[in-house]
């Protein structure tokens, strides 16, 4: 009995697995048909805890605006926090401001500062990722938690083994980013062998946003690549 019960169990769960590919599908299906038409952008990543009186919020405001003025457009997670900051500064700088958010049980909600035809809401974090990797000529990434960091290593792993075309990777915050660089060339490199001597090259640690644009602008120069002008 318990041996049928659990066969009838495992048959529903493969049906809902093969359903699912539909609904995965159709998220990257309505995520290439809207962001394909954004024009060069540069990704902000951040913790959706850090609060609009915290240095790196407004700090954050300063790069979008900043970035959007030099005529690129800002992709964030739409959520609150450095993500809010993120949209907020582009739609200030009256730029392309793009949201895509994700559904979960707690922190994560749409901010104000997305363009009404530029939020998109995603149930798979990988769909989502995709479309990050995918319509981005740079990360902007400041100080996070765990999200934050899966998304900078993604990055990082996708540039290293060639799935992805080479593109800035710039970590906001000495103070903060430091100690994990340290460790990476430390043990990650020198003790253990575990990365190639350039793969530390693929970061830039930066305090400022002028520091932000000047390093866009030396890649969009160098590549031959035209910003949203």
């Amino acid at each position: 009995m318990r041996a049928k019960q659990g066969n009838k169990a495992w048959n529903e769960i493969k049906t809902n697995d093969s359903w699912a590919i539909f609904k995965i599908m159709g998220e990257f299906v309505k995520g290439y048909e809207k962001l394909s038409q954004i024009g060069p952008c540069v990704s902000i990543f951040g913790s959706a805890r850090t609060k609009p009186d915290h240095k790196y919020y407004k700090l954050t405001e300063k790069i979008a605006q900043k970035i959007v003025d030099h005529g690129y457009g800002v992709i964030t997670g739409g959520g609150p926090g450095i993500m809010e900051a993120g949209n907020k500064g582009a739609h200030l700088g009256g730029g392309t401001s793009v949201g895509l958010n994700i559904d979960l049980p707690f922190e994560q909600h749409d901010n104000p500062y997305i363009d009404r035809d530029k939020s998109l809401d995603f149930d798979y974090f990988f769909v989502r990722k995709v479309m990050f990797v995918k319509y981005s000529q740079g990360f902007v990434v400041m100080p996070g938690g765990f999200g934050t960091l899966d998304e900078l290593f993604e990055a990082i792993t996708l540039i290293q083994t060639n799935k992805i075309d080479k593109f800035p990777i710039i970590l906001v915050g000495r103070d903060f980013w430091e100690g994990l660089i340290g460790w990476v060339r430390t043990t990650l490199l020198d003790s253990f062998q575990n990365i190639s001597d350039g793969d530390i090259d693929l970061l830039h640690v930066v305090d400022t946003e002028d520091e932000v644009i000047d390093i866009l602008d030396k890649f969009y120069g160098e590549y031959n690549l035209s910003p949203n002008f």
